[in-house]
């Protein structure tokens, strides 16, 4: 059972053998994790690097919270 603020995803971490392994909404989890990262234009993705670097994040870290929170730092 997912507590309070859990939308029920699956856990990235796993095997990717083992998530071969499981239904429909692992898969559809999946895909939309794939194209969360590539769904950016260039010129936004350098945009958000020179806010990150400036911020002394990375880029992953940074596109996290803004995907997690739907805002900008």
């Amino acid at each position: 059972m997912n507590g309070i603020g859990h939308n029920g995803g699956l856990p990235l971490d796993r095997d990717p053998e083992e998530l071969a392994a499981l239904g429909w909404r692992e898969h559809c989890w999946r895909r939309a994790h794939r194209r969360a990262w590539k769904s950016a234009p260039r010129e936004v993705v350098l945009r958000r690097l020179q806010r990150a670097e400036d911020l002394g994040m990375t880029y992953r870290a940074y596109a996290l919270e803004i995907m997690e929170r739907g805002r900008y730092l």
